[in-house]
Order: C-alpha cells, then sequence, then structure tokens
C-alpha cells in the first residue's frame, strides 16, 4: 500500500493515539541514582559542575534516599570519597570507611532500597588511578586483590549490588570467589563490562575527587573506536560469574548497548554519566534547547537501545513526572 492509502501520520495525531502506540517507555523501575558520600555531618555540598547533583554526609545521604524511595526510583550507586586518601586506597575496604557506613545507615533507614555500591580504587588512592601503582603502570593482579577486598566489605555491611568499575582484567571471577567463600553467594555482580576511556567523565572526577595525579586510563579502560571488544569484554565477564553487564558511557555507545542487547540475555545496564547530563543543563543555562525535553529523549534513547537500567543524576527529577 502507498500513499494516499497509507498515512503513518494518522497515528500521531493526538497524544492519545501517540501513547497507544508508543514501543518505549520509561519506568521509574528503570532508574538507578548515583550518590557521592563524603565525610562530616549536615553536609549537601553542590557540585558546581552538576547542577543539582550534591555531594552528601552520610545522615543526609539517608535523607535523601528517603526521598529517592518516595519517588519511586527503586536503586542508588553510592561512591565513597574519604578525606584521607593513600596508595593503596586503604579507605575502600576499610570496616568503617565511609562507602561501608553510608551502606549501613541506608539499609537501616531505607531497607527496600536497592543499594549498589561502586567498586574501584580511584576515590580512595592519593594518585586518583582505579588499581595499585607498580613502577610507573597500574598493576592488574595486585589491584584485583584489592578490588575483591572491597567488593566483600561492601557485601559485609549490607550492599545489595556490587558494581565493579575499574577494568581490571579478571576482576569479576576474584570478586564472585571472595563472596561466595564467605556466605555471600547471593549477592549480585553488576560489571562496568564495557567501559570506555572517555572525554564525559569530567564532572564526575570533581565530583568523586579522583582525577589521576599522573597520564590517564586509556590503558585499562576501552579505546572508543573498539566495538567487537566490547562484546568480548561482556562475555568474559559473564563467564567469570557477572549477573548483569553495564555499558559507559551510555549516549556516545548506544551501539555497543544494542549490541549487548542482541547477544546477551541478562540484565544491562547504561550509565547516563556526568558529561552527558552536564551537557545537557548547560545548553538549558544559555536557553539553547529545552532541558526536560532533552533529558527525557536522551533517557528513552537509551531504553530504546535496549537498556534494563538507566543510571542518571537525573532519576529523581524524571522520576516525578513519571506515571
Amino acid at each position: 500500500m502507498t500513499f494516499p492509502r497509507t498515512r503513518m501520520r494518522r497515528l500521531r495525531r493526538t497524544e492519545a493515539l501517540r501513547g497507544m502506540v508508543r514501543e518505549n517507555r520509561l519506568h521509574r523501575d528503570d532508574l538507578i541514582l548515583p550518590l557521592f558520600v563524603v565525610e562530616g555531618e549536615g553536609v549537601r555540598q553542590p557540585v558546581s559542575s552538576m547542577p543539582g547533583v550534591h555531594r552528601f554526609s552520610v545522615d543526609q545521604v539517608v535523607t535523601e534516599c528517603k526521598e529517592v524511595a518516595d519517588a519511586g526510583v527503586p536503586s542508588v550507586i553510592l561512591f565513597g570519597v574519604p578525606d584521607e586518601k593513600d596508595a593503596r586506597g586503604s579507605g575502600a575496604d576499610a570496616a568503617g570507611g565511609i562507602t561501608q557506613r553510608a551502606i549501613e545507615a541506608i539499609k537501616s533507614q531505607v531497607p527496600d532500597l536497592v543499594v549498589m555500591t561502586d567498586v574501584c580504587l580511584c576515590e580512595y588512592t592519593d594518585h586518583g588511578h582505579c588499581g595499585l601503582i607498580e613502577g610507573d603502570t597500574v598493576s592488574n593482579d595486585s589491584s584485583v586483590a584489592r578490588l575483591a577486598a572491597t567488593a566483600l566489605s561492601h557485601a559485609q555491611a549490607g550492599a545489595d549490588i556490587v558494581a565493579p568499575s575499574d577494568m581490571m582484567d579478571g576482576r569479576v571471577a576474584a570478586m564472585r570467589t571472595l563472596l561466595d567463600d564467605h556466605g555471600f553467594e547471593e549477592t549480585p555482580i553488576l560489571s562496568y563490562a564495557a567501559k570506555f576511556a572517555s572525554a564525559y567523565y569530567g564532572p564526575f572526577r570533581e565530583a568523586a575527587e579522583s582525577t589521576p595525579a599522573f597520564g590517564d586510563r586509556r590503558a585499562y579502560q576501552m579505546d572508543p573506536p573498539n566495538r567487537r571488544e566490547a562484546l568480548r569484554e561482556m562475555r568474559l565477564d559473564l563467564e567469570e560469574g557477572a549477573d548483569a553487564l553495564m555499558v559507559k558511557p551510555a549516549l556516545p555507545y548506544l551501539d555497543i548497548l544494542a549490541d549487548a542487547r542482541r547477544e546477551f540475555d541478562v540484565p544491562l545496564a547504561a550509565y547516563h554519566v556526568s558529561g552527558e547530563y552536564a551537557m545537557i543543563h548547560a545548553a538549558a543555562e544559555r536557553g539553547w534547547i529545552d532541558g526536560e525535553r532533552a533529558m527525557e529523549e536522551a533517557l528513552i534513547s537509551i531504553k530504546r537501545a535496549g537498556a534494563d537500567w538507566i543510571l542518571t543524576y537525573a532519576a529523581k527529577d524524571i522520576a516525578g513526572k513519571l506515571a
């Protein structure tokens, strides 16, 4: 059938009609809110490069999590930022560390909220790299042991899901083994399986105080031009015991996300990262775009590409607009 008998506009005439034929929808259950936790009390510190985003002390992050749960967002992911850092990231797996205390406080006050934790060393090391330094390089194998210990400490504090973001080889297997050996065989691992060495992380590094003191992360994060390699990374992490996979960043890598959706029948997450979020706000503040519509359009594109979970700093605001 051809025009004029076929008219694609017929089902676009009204909002009600458009809603009836809409192929993808955002749901509150899709959303995960990243939160930064710092030392102190009564701290609610704005992040200058991410409008609407704050760093919270433990008492204030509990208050925030209550609001998040009331908004219908089912999950948060925590990034701990300690005052004291050293070369081995000692605070990462400390029993009384900032992240561990935040987990315990949130789970005691908001027990039904799913608490995920970022498992990496970059927020805890004085050099800002995701692993331990040997000579002038990031050591893979010694870093894996530290990362596994960090994942275990998060599980012991009550984390519902641990999410390694470091991109060291073999870290998922090491975490799965250590968790299982200590009775946490029910704790899922969400692997940042395809994490690219991206220019979109700048605002996050301000919030997490994790800018590398020297060099960069291109020797362990993925090279942006590589597509097939991303699937190999994901396949390996599943073989090592990952329960869910993540693509980071989201918008510049929707092709990777779509590839993963076709290839793997597991939950897929995508991280709508700080730079993506900040660019929308910056353009909106200048009157160049409708920021609210642009944010919603960005998130639905991630859902359309195949994500089950979307990590976004806009989660709380977007949830308030969803039925």
